[in-house]
């Protein structure tokens, strides 16, 4: 006969249990309370030790951000900290927008619904109505999810069924990056994130802003249907490319009956100066995909936005219908009426024309303190407020005696001195910036679209006076911090 396992009846003062005991788990509260060095060791137990010696390297570990607003967080010593970082451009309004937060309360107030799969949703309907809305030409069928890499996974797929490709091949940039899910990760063009996982096949590369080459893969084989490219290379730099580049894109695929989708997901949404940055050029894809600040830096919301031909071609009868319909997060009610919410606040605030305006007076300061450090900085460039400031090799910036010792290093050392520079700004200068996956000699700005001028000079007067110090300080004082 088996063992049956022992019941212990519970005591007479506890209330009886049908389920299993609660285990140790910690409330709202305790959690609210931790402090710095436990919040560091549960990260390091159970989220990611790894990524924990990065953040260490750039004293990310020692803050506790205690509460956040408008362009700045603040920390557990009461220190104002500038964000220049703006979760790489998911903080379009800054942090907690008061009309942002409103609206979520009155949403939560009134006890609406949050998930209506089996029904109409009133917010997800108005949210897909205000997107295509926004969007020029003829893109106003929209998928909505919960990230970008949801919604560039929804606007591949919705692409390579509509191209009328069997054996539909896709292009995509050198340096892209797409997102982490397996799909998108196949046109991402990252051996560290691509790891040995098995991907998707189906995919060509080509190097980003060069059309011969493009033009060249298309006419050697009918195959390829699609063309993935982010119009603003985030990951790869801050690299854009010119208008002739984007209008031969279009005419090349109308000309092949190739679709294009225009991943957006960190380039638009206003931070260019334009809705979407593809409308600097004068020309509008068969599909194009938004996240980050969409869900107005309270919710995760990500979409697709396509044309009305391509998503009726790939889903627009009842039998294809439900081959990629809403997930059970896409279109769910609190995130939907943010959304809605932050779509109206870009406008009335004229938040694009402040990108473009308050962008311009960053570029203009930046290359002033370029002209004054050509040995530290190699670039300034971008549009709106979306920055890339690359640093030269590490030998570059040192006294010509030193550099040919130091060359034969700069592969190892890449990235270095933006790392030193970004540390310190956030020790220094209480402001935080961040860098990129390819270029690791950039450091990205992306700040909130409701950064003024002032901020702008904040930024600009803590960056000179770090430069100030010269190369062999700022070595010496990051070393100096990493011993603290």
């Amino acid at each position: 006969m088996l063992d049956r396992p022992t019941v212990t009846a519970p005591a007479l003062d506890e209330p009886f249990r049908r389920g299993p005991a609660k285990p140790d788990l910690m409330t709202v509260e305790e959690a609210k309370a931790l402090d710095v060095q436990t919040m560091a060791d549960l990260f390091k137990d159970h989220i990611n030790p790894g990524q924990f010696h990065f953040m260490k390297l750039l004293g990310f570990n020692k803050v506790k951000v205690e509460s956040a607003e408008g362009m700045y967080y603040i920390d557990q010593n009461g220190r104002k900290i500038l964000d220049f970082f703006g979760g790489f451009g998911s903080l379009a309004f800054g942090h907690n927008h008061p009309r942002i937060l409103a609206a979520r309360q009155r949403f939560q107030d009134e006890k609406r619904h949050e998930i209506a799969i089996a029904f109409l949703s009133q917010y997800a309907a108005a949210l897909a109505k205000n997107l295509a809305a926004c969007s020029p030409g003829d893109l106003d069928m929209v998928f909505l999810g919960s990230s970008g890499s949801e919604a560039m996974e929804a606007a591949v797929k919705v692409a390579e069924r509509a191209s009328g490709r069997k054996n539909c091949k896709i292009v995509h940039a050198e340096n892209s990056f797409h997102g982490k899910t397996k799909g998108v990760l196949s046109l991402t063009d990252s051996p560290l994130y691509q790891g040995e996982f098995k991907l998707v096949g189906n995919t060509y590369k080509v190097p980003f802003g060069d059309l011969e080459a493009l033009t060249n893969a298309i006419r050697s084989d009918p195959d390829i249907g699609v063309v993935v490219l982010e119009t603003v290379q985030g990951g790869g730099g801050i690299i854009g490319a010119p208008t002739a580049y984007w209008q031969g894109v279009r005419a090349l695929c109308d000309k092949h009956n190739v679709l294009w989708v225009a991943d957006e997901v960190q380039c638009g949404y206003g931070r260019t100066g334009r809705f979407y940055a593809f409308e600097h050029h004068g020309v509008v894809p068969d599909v194009t995909a938004l996240a980050k600040s969409l869900g107005a830096g309270k919710a995760a919301v990500g979409a697709m936005i396509a044309r009305r031909e391509v998503y009726m071609k790939a889903y627009g009868s009842p039998k294809t219908a439900m081959i990629h319909a809403q997930a059970t997060f896409g279109g769910i009610g609190e995130a939907c009426i943010t959304a809605i919410e932050g779509l109206n606040v870009l406008y009335d605030d004229d938040l694009i024309g402040n990108a473009d305006e308050v962008g311009a007076h960053l570029l203009a300061r930046l290359k002033e303190i370029k002209s004054r450090y050509p040995s530290i900085i190699k670039d300034v460039r971008g549009q709106g407020l979306m920055v890339g400031l690359e640093f030269h090799d590490f030998s570059r910036t040192l006294p010509l005696a030193l550099r040919p010792m130091v060359a034969i290093l700069d592969e190892k050392l890449k990235g270095s001195l933006s790392g030193f520079i970004g540390a310190l700004l956030l020790r220094d200068y209480d402001v935080l910036v961040a860098f990129t996956e390819y270029n690791r000699n950039v450091i990205r700005l992306e700040p909130p679209l409701i950064c003024g001028e002032e901020h702008v000079d904040q930024f600009c007067d803590a960056l000179d006076a770090l430069l100030a110090r010269g190369i062999v300080s700022i070595v010496k004082d990051f070393v100096k911090s990493q011993m603290n």
